[in-house]
């Protein structure tokens, strides 16, 4: 099962086609939850509260024009989260799903689809080149160009831009994992488009053999990061606790500090309720940024970057 299947699941990863065709009992990471103390993100007031229920945490929000705010608790921070709930229209959604859909799709892990648009890389060589990078399809343009508008984000340079779809139909999720860390940067972005979901985040504590997900890296720019890091004696009080955020239908997220270094992020199984697709954003670590000593390797990447091509045109010459 370490080969690719050929719904495009391999090893533990996996979606109902292949549980059904090879009798795979799946890991059931809510389970794994299921001891653990949950709190809910409320993106209109930056606190987490006690609970599992997005709905029912965001709704206690405002209740009542009268009462208080989740009745009065004063909930607890958790920085390194952006929320944006109006990030785009009606109108930017529909367009959007249209361009992408007249793309092709391809097949990927744990019942998902995907389209990316980045450079070659090889995470566990940590090596990159520009493979068949040639640029971004230009009607998602304007979804870059928004990005200047939101501080967080007004020096963030996409270098990858993936988009991934979740189907209910194919038992779509995606494990618990930190993205790699060599490459990728801090800033973590994604777009919602279709239906509402959530971030399940789940406290990383470390790999006793060796660091995974290139984790030893950011201990070079760690004095660079836009967001906090949190200390081991605060950590510590996370230990048993996840976090759920919620990703509304057009909104747009964005992960750094803390919750980007030292938490895993999942979509579980259960939260995929109809057909989602997101748009994940990624930008380079500082090494690869045009000061940084791997600046040579990306400068070519960075060239093609600013490059948006017309689908249709594409299509027809493939």
């Amino acid at each position: 099962m370490d080969h690719p299947r050929p719904c495009g699941c391999k090893g533990r990863r996996t979606c109902l086609s292949c549980e059904a065709e090879f009798g795979i009992v799946r890991s059931d990471f809510r389970s794994t939850f299921q001891n653990c103390e949950s709190y809910v993100y409320c993106p209109l007031c930056n606190r987490i509260y006690p609970g599992w229920d997005v709905d029912q945490v965001m709704a206690e929000h405002s209740s009542s024009p009268n009462a208080a705010p989740h009745g009065g608790a004063t909930g607890e921070e958790y920085g390194g989260v952006f929320i944006d709930l109006n990030f785009l229209s009606v109108e930017d959604e529909t367009e959007l799903m249209r361009t992408l859909d007249e793309m092709p799709w391809d097949i990927s892990q744990s019942g998902r689809r995907k389209q990316n648009f980045g450079p070659k890389t090889n995470f566990k060589k940590t090596r990159l080149k520009e493979g068949q990078f040639v640029g971004f399809p230009a009607a998602t343009e304007f979804v870059q160009r928004r990005f200047k508008s939101v501080p967080l984000l007004a020096s963030f340079q996409t270098i990858e831009q993936c988009s991934l779809e979740y189907d209910p139909e194919r038992g779509a999720s995606i494990d618990p994992h930190i993205d790699d860390c060599w490459i990728w940067g801090e800033r973590i972005v994604t777009v919602n488009l279709l239906s509402d979901s959530v971030l399940t985040m789940s406290l990383y504590r470390g790999a006793d053999d060796k660091p995974k997900y290139n984790l030893q890296f950011v201990e070079q720019y760690r004095d660079r990061l836009l967001g906090q890091l949190t200390d081991e004696q605060s950590l510590a009080s996370y230990e048993n606790r996840i976090v759920r955020i919620p990703m509304p239908r057009r909104s747009l997220l964005v992960l750094y500090g803390s919750p980007r270094y030292q938490w895993e992020h999942s979509v579980l199984r259960e939260d995929i309720r109809e057909r989602r697709v997101c748009l994940a954003y990624r930008e380079f670590t500082p090494m690869y940024l045009q000061d940084g000593n791997e600046f040579s390797q990306s400068e070519e990447i960075f060239k093609r970057a600013k490059l948006f091509w017309d689908h249709r045109k594409a299509a027809l010459v493939s």
